[in-house]
């Protein structure tokens, strides 16, 4: 199984910047794209960023210019940095990693537990 840990969340005020951290560990043979989802009060999951494992990157419009996507692949580490944060960009943020535990095995997604993030205006 592979494990996914977040940390980073908090409460920040509108105009701030937070960074969040995501660690993958366990029985890991390859990890392909890393991502960031997040899901507010009464809406559903929607995708933040997600990186590849040739570090290409995609954006949710919404945070295109505010939010940077990175990774380190030699720790199986995934970040993303928001910037200017608005009050809309509260949510819950998960983490999502597309892995195989063994070569013989098929990818499948793991999600870590979620870091919760509040703007207040």
């Amino acid at each position: 199984q592979v494990q996914l840990v977040e940390s980073g969340g908090g409460l920040v005020q509108a105009g701030g910047s937070l960074r969040l951290s995501c660690a993958a560990s366990g029985t890991i043979f390859s990890i392909n794209a890393m991502g960031w989802y997040r899901q507010a009060p009464g809406k559903q999951r929607e995708l933040v960023a997600i990186i590849s494992n040739g570090a290409g990157t995609n954006y949710a419009d919404t945070v295109k210019g505010r939010f940077t996507i990175s990774r380190d692949s030699a720790k199986n580490t995934v970040y993303l940095q928001m910037n200017s944060l608005k009050p809309e960009d509260t949510a819950v943020y998960y983490c999502n990693a597309v892995g195989r535990t063994q070569s013989w095995s098929l990818p499948r997604d793991y999600w870590g537990q979620g870091t919760p993030v509040t703007v207040s205006s």
